[in-house]
């Protein structure tokens, strides 16, 4: 672990020519190895987001309620009643395909640290899971780890798996993508920040030892698949949720004490992330004694100690004097402490081990200098519209078979190896309604969370598909009756490099931005994830977004399930747009068509009317209409509940089939007592409004007296993952 340094060695540790002749220019020598492997990875993509920035820059992060927005370990908003909601999700794609369990488990690891380490206690997780098609030999291995990972994860450290999704697609075959999110609840006025202050001020390393895992992680997640994946499992962490567990006490009881001057997580890039970035952030110059490091492994060289990414460690800068008492608090969590540097007065990060000067690099360049790339961009064809459909397969006969598909099927084999109810503050479970509601403790307020893209919509026009990610997260939040404030969001993408993948992320950028201004939806926080291809083949382009909102009582929120004797009523206007749908791909065996069409203008309206009728208590349920369409939101509706519906005939004119399976967008099937009050207050809003049925009996029963009974529809939809995974 000592190789001599030459162009060769740069371009192995992901260093192009351009920018090892950079490391160079700055350095004026030729550098160490433990400095290359430093410039490696923290000019990695995955680190640096050279390929992403110019983009990032261009969404709207601001908000009167946003306390920290891009920029710090998580995006933190105001909630009121002196609270404050901290989140952030974040990829662990390649990891997650190498080793499932792993991956996953250490992607929900890193995720809780993200936001506690601002001093937030982790109140709830979610995830956003894609995955190859079930046919493909490798996708059962994949789903049954990363499920496990995650449940088994978040279940040991004690924090809720609240909500989520599970897609398939062929385009995931060799690169899943596993998401995870986090969200915690912190003191308004006591959040903490990573930049780092004061010179001399002791730099304090706590929780697990070092070990050689996760060496070049951050490179590994930079670069593309090929044959040699499975060569790459050294580069996956390992993770102890229990050790997780007890730095989250000891961090926050340490929190609780005026001790603390800048804490950062070690995430990717492990020591060498943490310390460049706190002292880049504050200024400063950093001083590391590597003698001092707590490791588990024997004869680790320096670069292996700054490069590890092994888990469950934080980096703390003390106040002078505060050292006792801080190893006090982690030695009686029975977690490692020790003093291993301070900050100076250089500018400079300076690593010594053994007594040799193992590296010694400007702060300021190495942040300043790092690569920032203005790649070429191609735009994604617009498709052609759809040519006629013809189908012989009705209605009732195609919502029985899209409500079994692996894209609409039950989620329940998978949420029920999550604990979503830890810490008794879940008010509505997966399932339960279109966004999870988490009560905060000693307090009425609740969170309305989600997590919502729909790839397919993107890849066909990846600006419309961005902005309905947006537009659909604010929309699941609004169908509870919360008050949409603000989104992460994880780009998953392929290698930019191609000019129609950066294409793809521009114009999806771009469609997100749109919504997030028009919806009052500011992006707080997020990740980008590029190369997700193998051999060649990209993902479907995947912006995944974590939506926040608030809602002054948990107990007003609204669910999706039907009780006997309501009306429905659909809000919005209904064209019958079927491009890109689910029915076109699972009834008529096509992928084609332009997605939806989203108007924010008309998101806004319907949303804010829909809100504002199930505050004043005039909804029962409500869900929104997306993938599926308008049949299968109403058989949802009627599964939750135990309740059949007769629903009124098509309006003229709409192909039978676009009506009930068209994605349409800002609509909700709100379920009422009082229909013609409500109908009376859309007209007068101007909401497009219709009457569209009633609850009775055990079935779905259409206007031409065709029916599907619930319990076939249930066992229908229930089938998929149980079937599948008993096959393993």
């Amino acid at each position: 672990m000592n190789r001599d340094v030459t162009p060769a060695l740069a371009k192995e540790f992901g260093l192009s020519a351009d920018e090892y002749a950079n490391v160079l220019s700055i350095m004026g020598r030729t550098p160490s190895f433990t400095e290359l492997g430093i410039f490696s990875v923290m000019w990695s993509e995955h680190c640096s987001y050279k390929s992403s920035r110019v983009w990032l820059k261009t969404l709207p992060t601001k908000a009167p309620w946003v306390i920290h927005g891009p920029g710090e370990n998580a995006g933190v908003v105001d909630i009121g009643e002196g609270l404050a909601a901290i989140f952030k999700m974040e990829s662990h794609n390649h990891p997650s395909f190498i080793e499932p369990y792993q991956g996953a488990a250490t992607g929900v690891g890193g995720i809780l640290r993200d936001v506690f380490t601002m001093g937030a206690r982790p109140i709830a997780n979610l995830n956003a899971l894609r995955f190859g098609s079930p046919d493909h030999p490798a996708t059962k291995r994949v789903v049954d780890g990363v499920v496990r990972g995650i449940g088994g994860y978040g279940n040991c450290v004690g924090v809720p798996t609240v909500g989520g999704e599970v897609n398939f697609h062929p385009a995931y075959n060799g690169n899943p993508l596993v998401n995870a999110m986090t969200v915690g609840i912190a003191p308004r006025d006591r959040i903490f920040l990573s930049a780092a202050a004061g010179i001399g001020n002791p730099v304090v390393y706590v929780g697990s030892r070092t070990g050689r895992d996760g060496i070049h992680g951050a490179t590994m997640a930079s670069a593309e698949f090929g044959a040699d994946s499975e060569s790459k499992r050294p580069t996956v962490q390992v993770g102890d949720p229990f050790t997780e567990k007890l730095l989250i006490e000891a961090c926050l009881e340490l929190m609780a004490t005026d001790a603390i001057v800048a804490i950062q997580d070690m995430g990717a890039a492990g020591l060498t992330s943490s310390s460049v970035e706190m002292a880049g952030k504050g200024g400063v110059g950093i001083q590391l004694d590597l003698d001092m490091l707590p490791q588990r492994e024997a004869h680790m060289s320096a670069y292996e100690m700054m490069l590890s990414e092994s888990q469950e460690r934080m980096l703390i800068v003390l106040k002078p004097e505060r050292e006792a008492m801080a190893r006090a608090i982690f030695e009686k969590w029975e977690l490692d402490f020790a003093v291993i540097g301070h900050l100076t007065d250089t500018g400079h990060i300076v690593i010594k081990h053994k007594g040799v000067v193992e590296a010694d690099i400007p702060l300021d360049p190495l942040a300043e200098k790092a690569p920032l790339y203005h790649r070429p961009t191609q735009d994604t064809p617009p498709q052609p519209p759809l040519g006629p459909i013809t189908s012989t397969v009705s209605p009732v006969d195609a919502l029985a078979t899209l409500v079994a598909c692996p894209d609409l099927c039950s989620r329940a084999w998978v949420w029920n190896q999550y604990d979503s109810t830890i810490g008794g503050q879940t008010a509505k479970r997966p399932g339960a309604a279109d966004a999870a509601i988490v009560r905060i403790d000693d307090h009425s307020l609740a969170l309305a969370l989600t997590t919502d893209c729909t790839p397919r919509y993107c890849a066909a026009d990846p600006r419309m598909g961005g902005m309905q990610a947006v537009a659909e997260a604010w929309r699941n939040i609004t169908a509870t009756g919360a008050t949409p404030l603000a989104i992460t969001d994880n780009m998953n993408f392929g290698n930019p490099e191609k000019p129609i993948v950066m294409g793809q992320f521009a114009s999806a950028i771009a469609g997100m931005a749109a919504a997030c201004t028009a919806l009052d939806f500011p992006v707080v926080s997020g990740n980008v994830s590029l190369y997700n291809e193998t051999d060649g083949t990209p993902i479907l382009p995947t912006p995944a977004i974590g939506g926040l909102g608030v809602i002054a009582d948990a107990a007003s929120a609204v669910g999706l399930a039907l009780q006997p004797g309501l009306e429905l009523v659909l809000i919005g206007d209904t064209e019958g747009q079927l491009g890109q749908s689910l029915w076109l791909r699972e009834i008529a065996g096509r992928e084609e068509g332009p997605p939806p069409t989203v108007d924010l203008a008309v998101e806004r309206r319907n949303g804010d009317f829909v809100r504002k009728q199930i505050i004043e208590g005039k909804i029962t349920a409500c869900h929104d209409a997306s993938d599926g369409g308008l049949l299968v939101t109403v058989a949802e509706m009627a599964m939750a509940g135990g309740v059949g519906v007769h629903l009124a005939a098509p309006t003229p004119g709409i192909d039978v089939n676009g009506w009930w399976f068209g994605e349409d967008q800002g609509r909700y099937v709100l379920a009422v007592t009082d229909a013609a009050a409500v109908m009376l207050a859309a007209d007068a809003a101007g909401v497009p409004v219709r009457r569209l049925g009633s609850t009775t009996g055990d079935r779905l029963t259409l206007a031409d007296g065709s029916f599907v009974t619930l319990a076939a529809l249930k066992a229908a939809n229930e089938r998929f993952f149980p079937a599948w995974m008993d096959q393993v």
